[in-house]
């Protein structure tokens, strides 16, 4: 499903609240992911699990600037992510199925951290963009 002009109003309105705080949201969100899906760490052999650990913080943020980096680019997100694709896909290996998990907690981390800005028309435009990101991150599986 292809972005609106609305759903890009409402992305680039909420996003510098979130990239605002990268590394905290980030860790949250995956945080969440952890406990709620434990199997997901297995690509992380040599994390400290534990909430806002080193490692969380660091890998949150860079989720998050991967996000911001996209959301630039709103247009062409599968260009943005181009690298990142390659590397998820060759190099790390990563269970696809695991983008629909991590989205899931950052729209949940988001709306907890804002929501006075995550209304209706925010959450479905933040879930399409989530979603065309995942896409964007497993089109090389195929």
């Amino acid at each position: 499903m292809a972005l609106t002009a609305d759903d890009c109003s409402c992305i680039k309105a909420i996003w510098p609240s979130i990239s605002g705080h990268a590394d905290h949201y980030g860790a949250e969100a995956l945080y969440r992911m952890f406990l709620a899906h434990p199997q997901t760490k297995t690509y992380f052999p040599n994390f400290d699990f534990h909430k806002d650990s080193p490692q969380i913080k660091a890998h949150g943020k860079k989720v998050v600037d991967a996000l911001t980096d996209a959301s630039k680019h709103l247009d062409n997100i599968e260009g943005a992510l181009n690298k990142l694709s390659d590397l998820h896909a060759f190099d790390l290996r990563v269970d696809p199925g695991n983008f629909s998990l991590l989205t899931h907690h950052i729209l949940v981390t988001i709306a907890v951290h804002l929501p006075d800005k995550f209304d209706c028309l925010t959450h479905q435009a933040l879930d399409k963009f989530l979603a065309a990101v995942g896409c964007a991150l497993t089109r090389k599986y195929r």
